[in-house]
């Protein structure tokens, strides 16, 4: 007697395991259908109505990668997914969340492409009125979504539950009483998009294509309030599909790393290749002993599955990292050579991530007082206080501590960037301890600064005069008492003057990136500050060898943590013993008016 899907899908599995015979599990499947047709069927189609995949897993059969027909059993890859898909439908529903919009960063064949197109092969055949499309990234791919994950699994359906066909083509299926239909093109056709409506829309390998934004403009209307919108891909470089996983007001991120595949881990060939490879990874400095042991130690991972990847890379080598990533940075990967340690940055972005997860570190901005409200003469040192805010500006990571020294340093608005920054370093231990950014004025941001300064026991402050000197002069205004100044030649005195402020030229800005490739290389603990590490794995060398950021990236945090550590030296390096109040600094620059 037929029971629940759960029931019958375990066993199709367990008949499968037993015997492995395709015509014995056709005749399972041919039972299934005729129950499903039948009057006792009827709360069994419901069930499969309200979850489409138990139809993929109780009737649908692929070709695996041995180029064997076998039934067609969710992995755990693809399990996952279509869990997260459906309590993301619900909660829509529920009106839990605005949109049903995901971004799958993926591995190489973790079957999302196959599964998204059972799914809504599914749909269409359980629901009327329904609408798939698939977009794929060439014509080549086009032909085998269709005819290898659509066609050959619906072609091999029991005929009982095939629905009547109106036609059946090329690149579209169209079943004429349900008026449900699923059909797929290739990105970049003129004619892509066209449609009355669309329900549910995957993009394929969409990294791949040549614009994605013009492609999902071309949807346009197509596409229902309520329509599932997939793009999955595995990564292509710091292109538009990596613009779409910055933005997570209009997408959800969805990363499966390598390793929740269960079927990638290896088996050793014996005792003495387990223990060698073990004693390999735990001493060895080579990198993928290293990778193996950060994996083993930080995510918890199997010798069999260490394994797997290590005979992986020595296949793939570099590739590895863009084919089998561990992390969505390691995917994607800067198009040029990044200037910094990749490695090391990653596994500490991944170590704060994890650590932020548990205790999110202090966000705000300062609130202060006028001495007069009209003049804005002086800021009352005694009103400033931290307001904590989400949408704040400010990060502090670490607390001020009594009589220790620090520093800030200030990068401003210039060619190419959208935000001031701010970076305070702790100067007896070098622990970056606040991260001020954001589009702000410059008024707001210099305020804003002599307060993050004032708070830090009135650290000495160096903003770079490139592009603006408003910051420096209204410091000056304000008479804050520590700024850092440079040694510059008068032409037309002919003699040195000291200036407030950093000047980033030809001499100064290879000396500080050299400073911090060595910093970032061996002391990357003193780094707390995610956007600082993401701005660092965007700074690359250009075509002509020159470190810059990639296009339509910033580095503006990157520049004023640079910056704090370059002026470091005119801050004092000791923790002070005396009574001195924090509100009259030492300054041997008191009366300086220079900038």
């Amino acid at each position: 007697m037929m029971k629940t899907a759960e029931e019958i899908l375990q066993k199709r599995k367990e008949l499968w395991k037993q015997h492995g015979d395709i015509e014995l599990d056709r005749e399972y499947t041919e039972a299934i259908a005729k129950h499903l047709v039948s009057e006792e069927g009827e709360v069994l189609r419901k069930e499969v109505q309200n979850n489409p995949e138990y139809l993929i897993e109780m009737c649908f059969v692929i070709v695996n990668k041995k180029l064997q027909t076998v039934p067609f059993f969710l992995n755990d890859v693809q399990q996952s997914f279509i869990a997260d898909l459906k309590q993301a439908i619900e909660d829509y529903q529920q009106g839990k969340r605005v949109h049903l919009k995901f971004l799958i960063l993926k591995g190489r064949q973790q079957g999302f492409t196959v599964v998204i197109t059972a799914y809504q092969l599914a749909y269409s055949i359980t629901r009327k009125n329904f609408s798939g499309f698939t977009l794929a990234d060439s014509a080549d791919n086009t032909e085998t979504i269709f005819e290898d994950k659509a066609k050959f699994p619906y072609n091999n359906m029991p005929k009982l539950i095939k629905p009547t066909e109106k036609y059946n083509t090329r690149r579209e299926l169209l079943f004429e009483k349900l008026n449900s239909k699923w059909r797929v093109a290739t990105a970049g056709n003129k004619d892509v998009g066209r449609s009355k409506t669309i329900n549910f829309f995957h993009g394929s390998e969409a990294a791949f294509w040549d614009n994605i934004k013009k492609v999902l403009a071309g949807l346009g209307q197509a596409l229902t309030k309520d329509s599932i919108q997939i793009l999955e891909s595995t990564a292509n470089g710091y292109n538009e599909f990596r613009d779409l996983w910055e933005d997570k007001n209009n997408w959800e991120n969805k990363f499966y790393e390598w390793w929740l595949t269960s079927e990638y881990r290896q088996d050793f060939e014996s005792k003495d290749a387990e223990h060698v490879f073990i004693k390999e990874v735990q001493n060895s400095s080579e990198w993928i002993n290293k990778r193996c042991k950060w994996l083993l130690e930080f995510y918890n991972l199997e010798w069999q599955q260490l394994y797997w990847y290590f005979n992986k890379w020595r296949d793939l080598k570099e590739l590895i990292k863009q084919e089998y990533p561990c992390t969505p940075d390691e995917a994607f990967l800067a198009s040029g050579r990044c200037v910094f340690d990749v490695e090391t940055i990653i596994a500490r972005k991944e170590y704060l991530k994890r650590l932020y997860k548990k205790q999110k570190p202090l966000r705000g901005y300062f609130n202060f007082q006028w001495n007069n409200a009209e003049t804005k003469d002086y800021i009352k040192d005694d009103t400033i206080k931290f307001v904590p805010n989400d949408e704040g500006y400010i990060t502090i990571y670490e607390d001020v501590q009594s009589k220790y020294p620090y520093v800030l340093g200030g990068d401003t608005k210039g060619e190419g960037s959208d935000f001031f920054s701010g970076t305070v370093i702790n100067n007896i231990t070098g622990n970056r301890c606040a991260i001020l950014h954001g589009d702000l004025d410059p008024d707001t941001y210099a305020h804003q600064i002599y307060c993050l300064g004032k708070y830090y026991n009135y650290a000495l402050v160096g903003i770079e005069v490139n592009f603006d000197i408003y910051p420096i002069k209204e410091l000056q205004r304000l008479r804050y008492m520590r700024q850092y100044t440079r040694v510059q030649f008068d032409r037309k005195t002919e003699k040195q003057q000291e200036k407030y402020g950093w000047k980033t030229d030809g001499n100064t800005r290879p000396m500080i990136i050299d400073n911090q490739i060595i910093l970032i290389r061996d002391n990357i603990e003193l780094f707390n500050d995610i956007k600082f590490l993401d701005e660092c794995l965007t700074f690359i060398y250009d075509k002509d060898g020159r470190p810059d950021h990639e296009s339509n990236k910033n580095d503006d945090i990157l520049f004023s943590d640079m910056i704090a550590q370059a002026i470091r030296s005119q801050q004092r390096a000791y923790i002070e013993k005396d009574n001195l109040p924090r509100s009259a600094p030492r300054s041997r620059l008191n009366s300086h008016t220079g900038y």
